[in-house]
């Protein structure tokens, strides 16, 4: 919470460290030099305390805050990578590990005492939503989430770990289910006259590849792994919100409206961002004031997406299908 006496404490600090710098610079490179040097010192002072003004600006920043509650988004398509829109233009959707980044700087911040936990996400990959969940839920703190448009499937495997969930009457909530999914192009392969020849050590190593005709052996591994995944989802849900195993698996990875969505016990309370903002203040017995923990995916990735999405508007992406570089991809949707 920003007082009255943080803020004139960060002004004096400012003044005292630019004042500092104005003596210290002004003997060392106007007294000290002689004449000659005099106006090249006055410059050397002056660009000297700005630079002291700025840093000390942002020490003050640090050490006396005007906030004490971070806020972090999840949004979008949740992925390791992220989906950085590129040079064709799209929305730019941070790295998972990028959000995992700011929730640990929240934690390690001696200013923030609670973390608000914004989820707009259709979910994504699973191994990075499980690590934002664990951010999620080693933060020292209340940790308050509230949904906008949506919050389903790994963005619902990130709520079960925060303290309270808020809702939309439109917000679509739930999805608790896996899905895992392969191209299989043996029928268009024998048609090109294409043929699979294998080379492998170990009977499921190619299970799931493009060019193999999936045989019963195979759907029941792949299916198999699918049904861990599950049965994981539905612990993490049942545990984290109080709810019967059962009841999470009658959902059938449903997605429902905010209301029914409170009325099954999947959302604590209909309401927004500034609701799940005092509630925090309840938790910690003040008022609050948000500040935005921003996670980007950087210039490279940038870049990078950019290069990704040329070469999939030439037909490289007809190609990957092809190749099958993954043998199956697993996702929480």
């Amino acid at each position: 919470m920003d007082t009255f006496g943080k803020r004139l404490g960060r002004f004096g600090l400012v003044v005292v460290a630019v004042l500092v710098a104005l003596v210290v610079g002004w003997t060392v490179f106007v007294r000290v030099p002689g004449d000659v040097a005099d106006l090249l010192g006055v410059v050397l002072v002056l660009a000297l305390g700005v630079a002291t003004a700025r840093a000390a600006a942002r020490i003050g920043r640090r050490w006396l805050a005007a906030y004490d509650v971070a806020e972090v988004a999840v949004e979008g398509p949740i992925t390791r990578d992220g989906n950085t829109g590129g040079v064709t233009g799209g929305v730019v959707t941070p790295p998972a590990d990028a959000v995992v980044e700011q929730i640990e700087r929240a934690d390690d911040d001696p200013n923030v005492e609670g973390l608000l936990v914004e989820l707009n996400t259709p979910g994504g990959e699973i191994v990075p939503s499980d690590d934002i969940r664990l951010a999620v839920e080693r933060f020292e703190g209340p940790v308050v989430a509230y949904a906008t448009d949506q919050c389903a499937s790994g963005g619902y495997w990130i709520a079960s770990a925060c303290d309270r969930l808020f809702a939309r009457e439109g917000s679509l909530v739930g999805s608790i289910g896996v899905i895992g999914s392969t191209v299989n192009a043996a029928e268009l392969a024998e048609e090109l006259g294409v043929s699979y020849e294998r080379f492998a050590a170990g009977k499921y190593k190619d299970a799931g590849q493009p060019l193999k005709e999936l045989d019963a052996d195979d759907r029941d591994y792949l299916q198999g792994i699918v049904d861990d995944y599950y049965d994981d989802f539905v612990e993490r849900v049942a545990e984290g919100r109080g709810l019967d195993p059962e009841t999470v698996r009658e959902t059938e990875a449903r997605v429902f409206l905010g209301g029914e969505a409170e009325t099954r016990g999947l959302v604590d309370e209909l309401g927004t961002a500034r609701d799940a903002e005092e509630t925090l203040a309840d938790e910690l017995g003040h008022e609050v004031t948000v500040e935005a923990f921003h996670a980007s995916p950087g210039l490279f990735r940038r870049l990078q997406g950019g290069g990704r999405a040329l070469a999939r508007a030439a037909g490289a992406g007809v190609a990957d299908a092809l190749a099958g570089d993954d043998d199956a991809e697993f996702r929480l949707r």
